[in-house]
Formats: structure tokens, sequence, C-alpha cells
């Protein structure tokens, strides 16, 4: 059927935002309100009539409102086909009153989540009772309408106002799609959750949701669409992001954000300001500084031409000086944790600018699962939370590097980790050099980076490339030594490299010739 009249209605919320309202516009047409607990107390308490679901039942809620709903006569009230005489003579047996109308958002278990509550905290904010009645009054959308948030009720009385009182089939089964996602996001969020609470890196069975923040424009490319989901444990980053100015952001400009703050989420803001300029999901220039303005000021050095429409993500607030700096040139997107109101002044001249600020950085080495599909599927695998310090290094050349090729080599191979692979990073005092990405073999990467480095000097006008004295990341090991005598060449003096290849002895022997100090991690860093 098409239009069906909402007679009766049941409304159990967790989030109360607006219920009052569509209460009172349910119960000014007449219809018959049905509630439980605390929903039913704030409805009676704006002077409406309502009815508890125990009165309905006939049997009282119990074990702190962990049984309520889960009665015959709620479920045969949502499921009841009214086209089946079979079904309706079950409902006149059993004195059930049919359910038109569910309205049902579930209990908080993603906001516990993300507060960081304990396990039984969180175990008691999984909703039984209410995702039970949502997929129930989904799956019988030809008559019931079921509604999970705000805006679906909002779209009910619209209906209602339009068709005196009555809601169309259409509705309904859009409002039942998405009733089975929210559900579906619901318990992935929770399957995950316990998942990573017994250690099970690979469950039987793997899920995840996520709510919708924003269609996209087009995805990649403009003949595909795309749009931009919120999980339910998001970290701080992109998905925590208020955009203040700009254009709308498209699916590029979320992935290339998101790679950015991810890097500079590496660097810790309470030690040294951090820039990273990214192109392509790939940084162009990475520096540490004083503050924003001196570190964007080193990061825009280490490539101009790249830099160009590119993506600036800084560790710490921005400042007017650093705005200033920013937007003498095209960019793309600026996403920091925050910006002052000089900053957002400058900014604001600058319209089709993107300033996404994310109130706090993503914490880098935190747990966490990565997805990725393929045909017919999708691989999840652990976030690539790894972290090397000094103490994790085995040198394994004849020459021992100083203290100031070991913080060379460690920001090299921080920076490293995210740059798509065969990766090579050039870095000297807290920049980089040059950065050599995804290329085929190793070598071209070093060649590449070698490349990068020279005309960045030429056009800051120096004498010589920062690759000069510098140290050199490998993401993975080399395999032969060429492309550590195409780092040698180019000028740096100290290699840094997870080791494990069987040429290891060759590549080693090589650094010894060269006079480099080499360094070996354990830890390799592909990113595909």
């Amino acid at each position: 059927m098409s239009l069906l009249p909402i007679r009766r209605a049941l409304l159990s919320v967790s989030d109360k935002t607006g219920l009052i309202e569509a209460a009172q516009a349910l119960s000014a047409r007449g219809v018959a309100l049905i509630s439980t607990g605390g929903t039913k107390a704030a409805i009676a308490a704006a002077g409406l009539a309502v009815k508890d679901v125990s009165a309905v039942t006939g049997f009282p809620e119990m074990m702190d409102g962990r049984v309520k709903t889960l009665h015959p006569k709620i479920h045969g009230a949502l499921l009841a086909l009214r086209d089946n005489g079979e079904h309706n003579a079950a409902l006149e047996a059993h004195d059930i009153a049919p359910i038109d109308l569910l309205y049902v958002n579930l209990y908080p278990f993603e906001e516990t989540l993300r507060s960081g509550a304990d396990f039984e905290t969180c175990v008691e904010n999984i909703d039984i009772g209410g995702p039970a009645m949502i997929r129930a009054a989904a799956k019988n959308h030809g008559f019931t309408t079921v509604c999970t948030d705000t805006g679906d009720i909002a779209r009910v009385l619209e209906e209602m106002a339009a068709h005196d009182g009555a809601v169309t089939h259409a509705l309904r089964k859009q409002l039942a799609a998405k009733a089975y996602a929210r559900t579906a996001a619901y318990d992935a969020a929770i399957s995950n959750w316990y998942a990573a609470q017994t250690g099970e890196d690979a469950p039987a069975w793997r899920a995840f949701g996520g709510g919708l923040k924003q269609t996209l424009r087009y995805g990649e490319n403009p003949h595909q669409t795309a749009a931009f989901y919120v999980s339910a444990d998001a970290r701080a980053g992109v998905a925590t992001a208020r955009q203040i100015q700009g254009r709308e952001l498209s699916y590029n400009n979320i992935a290339d954000a998101d790679a950015a703050i991810e890097l500079i989420a590496e660097f810790d803001p309470a030690q040294s300001a951090a820039v990273a300029i990214i192109k392509h999901a790939n940084p162009c220039g990475v520096a540490l500084g004083g503050d924003v303005k001196a570190a964007y000021e080193r990061a825009f050095l280490c490539d101009q031409v790249s830099a160009f429409g590119g993506i600036v993500a800084a560790n710490r607030a921005l400042d007017g000086a650093a705005a200033t700096e920013i937007v003498k040139i095209m960019t793309e997107i600026v996403i920091a944790p925050d910006a002052d109101a000089d900053a957002l002044a400058i900014f604001a001249k600058k319209k089709n600018l993107r300033l996404l600020l994310t109130g706090a950085l993503p914490d880098a080495h935190a747990p966490g699962m990565t997805f990725r599909s393929v045909s017919g599927g999708f691989l999840a695998q652990t976030r690539d939370a790894g972290r090397i310090t000094r103490e994790n290094l085995t040198i394994v050349t004849k020459r021992a590097p100083t203290d100031q090729e070991i913080a060379d080599m460690l920001f090299a191979f921080t920076v490293c980790k995210h740059v798509k692979s065969n990766a090579i990073v050039y870095a000297k005092d807290g920049q980089t050099a040059g950065v050599g990405a995804g290329q085929m073999n190793r070598r071209d990467s070093a060649r590449i980076a070698a490349v990068r480095a020279r005309e960045a000097a030429e056009a800051a006008g120096w004498a010589s490339p920062l690759t000069l004295g510098s140290a050199c990341a490998s993401d993975a090991f080399f395999p032969f030594a060429d492309g550590l005598i195409q780092a040698a060449e180019a000028g740096a003096t100290a290699i840094i490299q997870p080791g494990g290849s069987i040429r290891d002895k060759e590549v080693i022997e090589a650094a010894d010739a060269a006079g480099l100090a080499m360094a070996f991690t354990g830890m390799r860093h592909f990113r595909h």
C-alpha cells in the first residue's frame, strides 16, 4: 500500500533533541503515544498524553531497564502484516494494537566509546531492545514507519502534513534502508570494540560502518560518486575537523588532508613546531621550527614547485605570522588543531582556501584499524603505529653516526613512513632536503629525491643542496647497493633503513667504502 495513516506511535529515544516538538506534532494529529522510561517522563512533563510500555505489555520494566520492549505485544504490533488475515486474527486474539510509527535512537555506545569509558560502562551502553524494534519495523515497512534520528521524524511529520496524517510507501522504504544501515554500523562499532578487547586481530567476521558526514561532488574523478563517513571510534583529525571557510571539500581534498594531519601528528608540538606540505598524499616538504611560521618557511623551501596548490598541515595553532606566509602562494587546504583571530582574518581574504581546524592532533601511535577494498572483499590491518627511537637503532657500519646525524636519521625515517613506497627521504637539521616517492625501484627514488634537492637549492639561491651532509631514510631495505651509492653521490653521510636483505653485507660494505654511517631499524614502513 502507498499512503498509510499514522494512528499509534512508540517513542523511545536516548537523544531527546526535538522530542517534545515531535511528540506535540503527533499528538496534535490525534496520534496515540506510547513510550518508555525517561522518554515517557519527558513527554508527560510536557503535558501530553502518553501510555507507558508496561501498560501495553502488562509486564513491568525490569533489570534496570534491560527488559521492557522485548515482548510480543510490541513486536507483534510492529511486525503484523495488515493485509494478512491470519496476522489480523492473531492481533485480535491477543489484544494487540498495531504500531504505525516507531521512533527510536539507540543508547549512545559510539559516544561512550569515544569518551574513553571503561569496559563495564561501554557494555551498559549497548542497546538490545532498540535495534530489535528498529529491525522489526524496517522489515515491515509496508505498514510501519521507522525513524532513527530527528531528521527522520521531521520528514515523517512533513509527509503527514502533506497527506492528512499519512506517510508514503516511498518514504517508509527509504527510512527502512537507513534503519538497517544504522543498526549495522552500531553493531559494527560494538563488534570491533569487542574484538579489540579480546586482542583478536582477525575475528571470523569483520564489519565496519559509519555515519554520513557529507556527500561529495564526485570521487577521485568526476565520473565517480563519493561520500564521507565518520566511524564510531573517530580519532581526532579530518573526521573531527570543522571547515571554517573555503569551497566544498572533494574526495581528493579529504584524502590529502588526512595524509597531512597524520604525518604532522608524528611531531610533538611541545617539542617543536612542525609543518608538512602535501601533494597527492605525498609530502613535498616537512620541517621543524621555533614557531609555525619558521617551520612553514623551511618546509616551503624544500620544494617550491610542488608546494603550489598543496595542503599545509601544522602541529600547533596557526597565528597571523604563519598565515601571512602561507597565503603568499595558492594553497588548497590548511589544516591544524586551531587558529587565532589574526590567522582567521588573513585566511578569510582567500575565499577559495579551505581552512580545517581539528581541535586536536590524531594520536599517531594509538592502536586502530585501516581498511582497503579489493575485488570481492576488503583488507583489514592494524594501523602503522610503529615508532623508532634512538634506542631501537643498530649501528652496522664501521663509522658510528654523530648525534646530529642520528637526529636527522630519525626525522627522515619518520617522514619516510608517510611517503608512498618505494620511498626515499633526505633530511638535514629537521628539514627534508628531497623526497622520492612511489617509484618501481629504490635507486630511482633516491635519484628523484636528489634531483628535487638540487632544484630546491637553485630556487632558493643556495650554494649547494641540503643533501650534502644529510641523512637518507629508506622505508624498506636496500635490495642492492645501488640505491645507497646514489644517496652517497647526492651527499648523504648517514643512512637509516630497516635492514633484512639477503644482500645486507654487500650494502654495509658499500656504506663503509663510502665512509657512511648506517643504522638498521628492524622495522619497515611500506605505504602502498
